[in-house]
């Protein structure tokens, strides 16, 4: 498998080895911040910008982690867009707790994600490494290697300080329940072939140097563990999906100079009218425009509302990260954050604006010449007081922020 460059994930995680180590080796003044940039440009013109998508891997890169093959454990697709191969051991807490969340990614995103799993046990550590390993591939014998996975980890605990002879007797009898034939089970259980797949596993881990257990991967690039890795799984896919919404040229000039353009925001909570200030800000507009007519606001959260301050949306995936696969370039003009409901373009610093967009929900002088402000709400401005306080730099498991349904345009 190839290695793809991937530079959000570099920013989002810092190294840090895994639970299952092996042993052998003052008042609001808040700036609206996306990610670091690459040089850009000192000038634009109307319907131009930088690409931004992420390079693509080289033909023939090497990696120290072989293709997915026969010999693998895989659910999903095939030819899914993203892949998280994970190498893992079955008596470790931390593979436990990650396995149904590893698993639920293919059922929550069953076109664009698969699951690979190998066997890495830590027997230098784990007494029952190799005996738990054995037991999956024996189930896998008979085609049930899912099923004893998911007993192995949603079970851990009755079985993780039996002996290993204990052990072997439990999950004998506890293979039963998934069910496999009892008889082929205990016989493949102890197997030269099985004894031999599991050593085999261990001395490969230890061959390309992983440094534990779990050891992930999203598309050939290996995740560095830190402790909320767990909590950013999830933005992590929504970001390797990204690209197949990304667009690999410019936005065309769409917009008409001699008409005035009225944007319509269908929330969960309400509908806004946004007058779109299309004399002062024509790039800005024209780009806004073209997105709401190729659906890139269709469904998506509202993913930073901050009470007293902004309500921000424009990133499919809600994680603050996403943007449309280019840049265009800030405008100035004569506007200024002095109320609620003015319309601005987010961006991480000159000439990085994408998709994303905030309204104001007060006034925010801090923000002026800083962010392009395109708009301004003439209806429903009330609807931004009921929107739900979210911000995604905090884990907020229990919040479900509210959805931008789609975003109409009318031509005046």
């Amino acid at each position: 498998m190839k290695f793809v460059r991937n530079f959000v994930l570099f920013i989002l995680l810092s190294f840090l080895l895994p639970a299952c180590t092996n042993n052998a080796n003052p008042p609001r003044t808040e700036k609206i911040i996306l990610t670091p940039n690459p040089p850009l440009p000192t000038r634009f013109s109307l319907g131009n910008c930088i690409d931004t998508r992420l390079p693509t891997p080289v033909s023939g890169e090497l990696s120290l982690f072989h293709p997915v093959n026969s010999d693998d454990h895989s659910l999903g697709k095939a030819d899914a867009f993203v892949t998280i191969l994970v190498y893992s051991d079955f008596q470790c807490s931390s593979c436990a707790s990650i396995a149904p969340l590893l698993k639920s990614f293919v059922k929550k995103y069953p076109k664009d994600v698969r699951l690979v799993f190998r066997n890495f046990p830590l027997i230098s550590i784990h007494d029952k490494a190799a005996l738990s390993t054995q037991a999956a591939e024996a189930a896998s014998l008979q085609g049930k290697f899912w099923e004893m996975h998911d007993l192995l980890y949603s079970r851990q605990a009755e079985w993780l300080n039996l002996n290993p002879v204990d052990f072997q007797n439990w999950i004998i009898k506890q293979a039963e329940s998934i069910p496999v034939n009892k008889s082929q089970f205990e016989a493949d259980l102890t197997s030269p072939a099985l004894e031999t797949l599991a050593q085999k596993a261990w001395v490969n881990g230890q061959n390309i140097k992983l440094p534990g257990a779990p050891v992930i991967l999203i598309n050939g690039e290996i995740l560095k563990w830190q402790p909320n890795l767990i909590d950013q799984l999830e933005n992590l896919v929504k970001l390797a999906i990204l690209p197949q919404k990304q667009f690999s040229s410019c936005p065309p000039i769409v917009i008409d100079p001699v008409k005035k353009y009225v944007a319509t925001l269908i929330t969960s909570k309400g509908t806004i009218k946004v007058t779109l200030f299309l004399d002062k800000a024509p790039n800005t507009v024209n780009n806004f425009i073209f997105l709401a007519q190729k659906g890139w606001y269709d469904n998506i959260p509202f993913h930073r509302v901050i009470p007293g301050f902004l309500a921000q949306s424009g990133d499919p995936t809600g994680t603050g990260l996403g943007g449309p696969g280019y840049y265009i370039p800030n405008e100035t003009n004569s506007f200024v954050y002095d109320r609620a409901g003015m319309v601005g373009m987010v961006n991480s610093g000159p000439d990085t604006n994408g998709s994303q967009f905030f309204i104001t929900l007060a006034p925010a002088p801090h923000l002026n010449k800083d962010y392009s402000i395109f708009g301004q709400v003439t209806g429903g401005i009330e609807v931004l007081s009921l929107l739900t306080p979210f911000d995604p730099s905090n884990h907020q498991p229990d919040v479900e922020p509210d959805t931008l349904f789609t975003v109409t345009i009318e031509e005046r």
